[in-house]
């Protein structure tokens, strides 16, 4: 028995357990390979500042089930004598031990794919790369993988010309695959990464010959995320005690400061203290018992968040801009305001969720809502149930927010989607094939959380539209009933016909808010808050809404009403004395790519019982208007404690 024993090599471990990978039906794998390469293909583009431009072509052989898969991009290209060993080597890459968000992280997605492809076919991967400014010489080579050695076989390399091309890389392999349409297929892919890459522009060509273009959103690209230190927030023993060994520091102390993020020098002294450890001694010194009690103080003291500049959220602005680009031809009533949380850790690595929520139009509304999952701008097609975002979504209660959910758990029904983005340095993927992700408490505590705050949003509009109804059918029997009255007992008594405008106003006794946007051109908008007192006092108060500050005319400042805009784009208007049964109008004009993603009806009001206005909501207690006076008599809503929150909605109360 011993004389059997010996080493396995990675790639025969994952070439007989290929489902690890995600490589374990036809329909699957054919979608995984042509996911690993375009996150490969992403990354590096972003990586090198280029707009990404991906050309996706999937073409069926006449063997059974043989495709034929093609993915080019317009990165930086491949050093040469790197190419075999990033296709023909796993677990070999450059992402794995850097503490940032990227899509890839094991080395193992496109060395996987073409050891799969390898196997299934027997063909060897082609890859053709050139990098800017060499010549104009680029190289391609034919590789297959060793699964004994774990190495890269290569022929034919040769240096070549690429007419056209001034960097960039193409793989082309050949696999066993069967292709699909539906949820889970490869034009739902790219389309969902469309979504959340509105910088990246998409060329995808079917089988069928059919060719589909996901045009690019923005020009803006995501920023950079920057390599960080680890957070201790989290952090588990084992880990500090590999870090302890590992450092270059001399002291303790010195090691805790140097070696984490957000630990400066009172800090240190403050958790030594707490942990009774002495902090001039060696890291190599620690114990076990030590490195519990440093554990134990972390948690004790207040140490700031993780610093964000590791990671690369979408944003609230652009997660609308791709919903809005992708999700057009359905026509959605409303776009709930998407939501990005502050940044948190688990076991040391930061994260930040972000959500949002498409309602109405011509969203199917008779089946369960679709959810869109994300981590690290990467679509998450497979094992939804096992996924820590569909379990933080069947955990809140969509009843009180306006869609139906049967016994107040599981996925609701309705005309919605719902987007759920995670960005994390280290996703806590359940598996290597990064299908779903791990149901940490921490992670969906914070999933729940966005979900809540979006849905917050939704329900609000649903409110104030049902509102809204409701008084213009009272406004519109208003307007034809006394008038109708007062002409017929102006004929019966011989005498002109009254004016009606103070009596009508009396009647309605609401401020009346009334937006609308004129499209001039692809990226410009004509903004229009008319505003009717249909009170019997005159009014004095404030309009306040957030605007895409890169998008804002002259014409906004220009206003006499306009007050103050902060660099949030958050825009305070005021209204003085407007009379009885008198209107006037607040318009402004914005420009630029993202005009488009401003709603009129996201419009708040102070200074005025929100209860006598009709087409704005109260100023969220949230939006402290840099520069502004907020008077006693405005009455702006409280700031909202979460967790009171949670408990008001747990009795049920609205």
């Amino acid at each position: 028995m011993a004389a059997k024993q010996q080493e396995i090599s990675v790639t025969e471990f994952f070439e007989k357990n290929k489902h690890i990978l995600g490589f374990d039906s036809r329909s699957k794998s054919l979608l995984m390979g042509i996911k690993e390469a375009v996150d490969n293909a992403l990354d590096a583009c972003e990586e090198a500042g280029f707009l990404p431009d991906v050309i996706v072509k999937v073409e069926r052989l006449q063997e059974e089930e043989e495709y034929k898969i093609s993915i080019e991009d317009n990165g930086p290209g491949i050093v040469h004598k790197m190419m075999p060993n990033v296709f023909g080597r796993l677990l070999y890459g450059s992402r794995f031990h850097a503490l940032r968000q990227s899509r890839g992280q094991q080395g193992i997605g496109i060395s996987a794919t073409v050891m799969y492809g390898n196997i299934t076919t027997g063909k060897p991967a082609h890859v053709e790369s050139k990098i800017e400014g060499q010549d104009e010489v680029a190289w391609k080579m034919d590789i297959t993988i060793d699964t004994k050695t774990n190495r890269p076989i290569v022929k034919n390399d040769i240096a070549f010309t690429w007419e056209g091309k001034e960097h960039g890389t193409k793989v082309e392999y050949t696999t066993k695959g069967r292709y699909i349409t539906g949820k889970q297929s490869i034009f739902e892919y790219l389309r969902n990464t469309a979504i959340v890459n509105p910088h990246a522009r998409v060329e995808f060509h079917d089988p069928e010959g059919k060719k589909y273009i996901f045009e690019r959103a923005t020009e803006t690209m995501p920023p950079k995320s920057k390599e960080i230190k680890p957070h201790p927030e989290g952090m588990e023993i084992g880990d500090l005690m590999k870090y302890a060994g590992n450092t270059q520091q001399k002291t303790v102390r010195a090691f805790l400061k140097s070696d984490f993020s957000r630990i400066t020098d009172r800090i240190a002294d403050e958790i030594l203290a707490k942990a009774v450890v002495n902090g001039s001694a060696k890291p190599s010194s620690l114990t076990r018992d030590d490195c519990k009690a440093i554990i134990n103080a972390i948690t004790q003291v207040k140490i700031m968040a993780p610093p964000t500049d590791c990671l690369s959220p979408i944003g609230d602005t652009l997660i609308k801009k791709g919903l809005m680009h992708i999700l057009d031809g359905m026509k959605p009533e409303y776009y709930a305001t998407p939501v990005t949380r502050s940044p948190k850790a688990v076991n040391g690595n930061p994260f930040v969720v972000e959500a949002g929520i498409v309602y109405g139009g011509e969203i199917p509304s008779d089946g369960q809502v679709t959810i869109l999952r994300f981590a690290n701008r990467v679509p998450l097609l497979y094992q939804q149930g096992a996924c820590a975002i569909t379990k933080a979504i069947s955990e809140v209660d969509w009843r009180r927010y306006g869609l139906e959910q049967r016994g107040g758990k599981g996925i609701p029904f309705g005309p919605a989607i719902i987007l759920v983005h995670v960005a994390s340095t280290k996703v806590p993927f359940t598996s290597e094939g990064k299908e779903a992700i791990a149901s940490f408490a921490e992670l969906q505590s914070e999933i729940e959380q966005a979900l809540r705050l979006c849905a917050r949003n939704l329900k609000s509009h649903l409110n104030k539209m049902e509102r809204k109804s409701k008084t213009h059918a009272k406004f519109e029997i208003v307007q034809k009933i006394i008038p109708a009255m007062a002409k017929k007992a102006s004929e019966m008594l011989g005498r002109p016909m009254p004016d009606l405008s103070r009596t009508i106003s009396k009647i309605m006794n609401v401020v009346w808010v009334e937006p609308s946007i004129k499209k001039e051109g692809k990226n410009s908008r004509v903004v229009n808050y008319t505003l009717y007192n249909y009170t019997t006092k005159e009014r004095t108060f404030r309009l306040h809404a957030q605007v895409p500050k890169e998008c804002v005319n002259l014409t906004l400042f220009t206003n006499p009403h306009f007050i103050n805009m902060n660099e949030e784009g958050k825009v305070t208007w005021e209204v003085k004395d407007l009379q009885p049964s008198v209107s006037l109008n607040i318009s402004f004009e914005l420009k630029g790519e993202m005009a488009d993603t401003f709603d009129a009806d996201d419009i708040y009001i102070s200074g005025i019982n929100p209860v006598s206005v009709m087409g704005a909501e109260s100023l969220p207690g949230d939006w402290g208007i840099k520069g502004l006076e907020i008077t006693e008599s405005d009455e702006v809503a409280p700031e909202e404690d979460e967790e009171t929150i949670e408990e008001v909605e747990d009795l049920g109360e609205e």
